[in-house]
């Protein structure tokens, strides 16, 4: 009869579990991945764009947000393999414009948006954030994956 009535409790307790969870992501390991993109950023979690993204971006080297980040054709493919398949799906909300564009910038997707909402302009202007892609400004622990709203620490 315990065993009955523990069910439903770990089933609540599992499911409050879930929205710290939400914010974690597992950074699989890919040398080439980490390697090219830290050269002048950290490196993404591949789940926070769609597929379509990844590939876009990974077509558009040439001109990556300002600079020529290309490649070699070789390693350009594996990078863009190992993207496509860690991207992410529900989590990530809608990735495309109203063109039906892949967003190529993680901070237009809704997912971003609904989560940081209550960011003023002034604030992503700060000298020690700088832009929305400076993710490690107030998450000390994104490169390791973790997004969590408990360890958020916004920079004065």
């Amino acid at each position: 009869m315990k065993r009955l009535a523990a069910r439903p409790l770990l089933a609540l307790l599992a499911a409050l579990a879930l929205p710290a969870h939400a914010d974690n992501y597992g950074v699989p390991k890919n040398a080439a991945f980490e390697e090219e993109c830290t050269s002048c950023h950290m490196a993404y979690p591949p789940q926070m764009l769609h597929a379509d993204s990844w590939r876009a971006m990974m077509n558009g080297l040439s001109k990556h947000f300002g600079s020529d980040a290309s490649i070699d054709e070789k390693r350009r493919t594996a990078i863009t393999d190992f993207l496509v398949a860690h991207s992410g799906g529900r989590k990530t909300g809608d990735t495309r414009d109203a063109q039906c564009k892949p967003l190529l910038r993680i901070s237009e997707t809704e997912r971003f948006a609904k989560k940081h909402r209550e960011i003023s302009a002034a604030t992503w202007k700060r000298a020690a954030i700088k832009s929305p892609a400076n993710c490690t400004a107030c998450h000390a622990q994104a490169a390791a994956g973790n997004y969590s709203d408990h360890s958020v620490n916004i920079p004065r």
